[in-house]
């Protein structure tokens, strides 16, 4: 059975994925497009585009405006799966050191550091930026809860292209509300859609967008791909491509 979506936790909530069948999903191959999505976030919110697209007169620039590059910065790239690898590839030629963080601390090709998921916090210190590219599971929803948040330094940025709900959205609110962390970028929330009216649209150190990093335009011929790449394994008795895992929950 194929399932359309990289995320599954909507099927797997509703008993869907029973053991009686083999299941695959489509992670891995929108990965690119989201990771594409995440730098253009980190990009906007490093260079402050959002501000600058609201004015309508040309002003001068203040001396210690908090612009900056990513060359030389420290990114940590939690979830170093189809969405973390592409984006680790993309920061490569802009010069970011990379931290890679997954289960198991394996190194990952592309990432001068990689840690396991239970060092996360020991490590969040050092990040200017921290982009979530990792499933929603048991083991990572609401990881990044006010303790997390607390963690990292106050000129840091969080980047989400995963999963809203792998933040505690409350206790962001309360981090960018009170300078606890430089900003959030975020394609995902939790909840979502995000309500009109919710705190985290009148800040201006929030930079959202509405779940667009993979637009079924963008991702429909990489499915049509995906499904006829699997027939062809599955007539063959090849192994499958995105085959799910019930116990880890992707």
């Amino acid at each position: 059975m194929q399932l359309p979506f990289a995320g599954i936790e909507r099927f797997i909530a509703v008993g869907v994925i029973t053991r009686d069948r083999t299941w695959t999903c489509a992670k891995g191959i929108y990965g690119p497009a989201t990771a594409e999505h995440a730098l253009a976030l980190m990009l906007a919110a490093a260079r402050r585009i959002p501000h600058y697209a609201r004015l309508r007169r040309w002003t001068e620039l203040e001396l210690g405006s908090p612009e900056r590059r990513l060359a030389g910065a420290t990114v940590i790239v939690f979830g170093a799966g189809g969405i973390g690898r592409p984006l680790m590839a993309m920061l490569q030629p802009l010069e970011a050191s990379v931290i890679a963080v997954n289960r198991s601390g394996s190194p990952v090709p592309g990432a001068h550091r990689t840690v396991p998921a239970s060092e996360l916090g020991e490590v969040i210190g050092e990040a200017d930026w921290v982009a979530i590219t990792a499933p929603l599971t048991a083991e990572t929803r609401g990881l990044f809860s006010a303790g997390m948040l607390s963690k990292m330094r106050r000129e840091a940025c969080l980047v989400n292209v995963a999963r809203g709900a792998i933040v505690d959205t409350d206790a962001l609110v309360h981090a960018l509300a009170t300078g606890g962390i430089a900003g959030a970028a975020l394609d995902v929330t939790d909840p979502e859609p995000l309500p009109e009216g919710h705190p985290l649209w009148s800040l201006d150190n929030a930079l959202i967008t509405p779940h667009v990093a993979n637009t079924w335009d963008m991702a429909l011929p990489e499915l049509r791909g995906l499904v006829r790449r699997n027939v062809a394994h599955f007539a063959a008795g090849e192994p499958l491509e995105g085959v799910v895992d019930p116990e880890t929950g992707y």
